[in-house]
């Protein structure tokens, strides 16, 4: 073999080489880069059973993210809920709470109407007046939730079985019934069902009756309809009722206040929670996945 045909050859595997790490790093930018980006906002303060989820979701959701491509950061500063921070995020998640400051109020509204997605979990829908989260904001309780004010709840955090309307893009692949976590389930001061914006999700079947453990007996519902999981039509929305964890706070096994139960322990809670962040991110629902 002649000398300047072992340096074309040379030359050639220097070549071949050097497309193949570009297409590799191609290929790993391409897997790298998350398909949409996710900001949960949070207090955590007051209530152990929220601030013992809001501690579970935040080590939940980055492995979601890891294995479906997207990307998940969490703030306690509420600050940041201004149109120049979340314009870099596709979905917006409340965790426990809502902004109660009146510009971020706005801000929020406004990335709402201009498309962004939300999640919201829990105690993000309460409003009561007179309380620490007063209803003084019509258009995220009347309009945008459509639910008003909270009325009640069952005690104690108890399981739930939930039939489900799989009309929707984030229903589609679930049973028609399921089982949850245990959860302190509200009620409501507005029928959802006569309101046309609102699409029912998920409600609880007559098969969780009795419902609670009390000890007080109005905490305890024996029948009833009762909304857990819906859509408002007009925005790229899922507001979940689920997202207060079961909490030791008997003391029955401790003096810590330990965590009795979780809510992502359900499956289908957690298949149901994905599917609806893939639909706000704007990827596609596998079945079976």
């Amino acid at each position: 073999m002649t000398a300047p045909f072992k340096i074309n050859k040379i030359i050639a595997q220097i070549i071949a080489i050097g497309i193949t790490c570009f297409w590799l790093s191609t290929a790993y930018a391409q897997t790298d880069t998350p398909k949409f980006k996710v900001i949960a906002f949070y207090t955590a303060r007051n209530d152990k059973a929220h601030i013992s989820f809001v501690h579970e979701a935040n080590a939940w959701f980055p492995k979601m993210a890891a294995k479906y491509h997207f990307s998940y950061d969490s703030t306690k500063n509420w600050s940041n809920m201004n149109a120049e921070f979340l314009s870099h995020y596709q979905v917006v998640i409340f965790l426990d709470t809502r902004p109660d400051n009146p510009a971020q109020r706005a801000a929020f509204q406004k990335y709402m109407e201009n498309g962004g997605g939300w999640m919201g979990f829990h105690f993000a829908a309460f409003a009561l007046t007179p309380s620490e989260f007063n209803q003084d904001w019509d258009w995220y309780h009347n309009v945008f939730l459509g639910s008003g004010q909270y009325v009640s709840n069952i005690w104690r955090p108890s399981v739930a079985i939930l039939d489900v309307n799989r009309d929707f893009p984030a229903t589609k692949h679930m049973p028609k019934k399921f089982k949850t976590s245990p959860n302190e389930w509200y009620r409501w001061e507005k029928d959802l069902r006569k309101n046309p914006d609102i699409k029912i999700l998920c409600s609880i079947d007559s098969a969780s009756f009795p419902l609670g453990t009390g000890p007080k007996l109005f905490e305890i519902w024996h029948s009833g309809y009762y909304p857990v999981v819906w859509t408002n039509i007009h925005y790229k929305m899922v507001y979940f009722n689920m997202g207060h964890n079961d909490m030791d706070y008997e003391h029955k096994y401790d003096n810590t206040d330990r965590t009795l139960s979780y809510t992502f322990s359900s499956p289908m809670e957690e298949k149901l929670i994905v599917d609806a962040l893939l639909w706000m991110g704007g990827e596609s629902i596998v079945h079976g996945r």
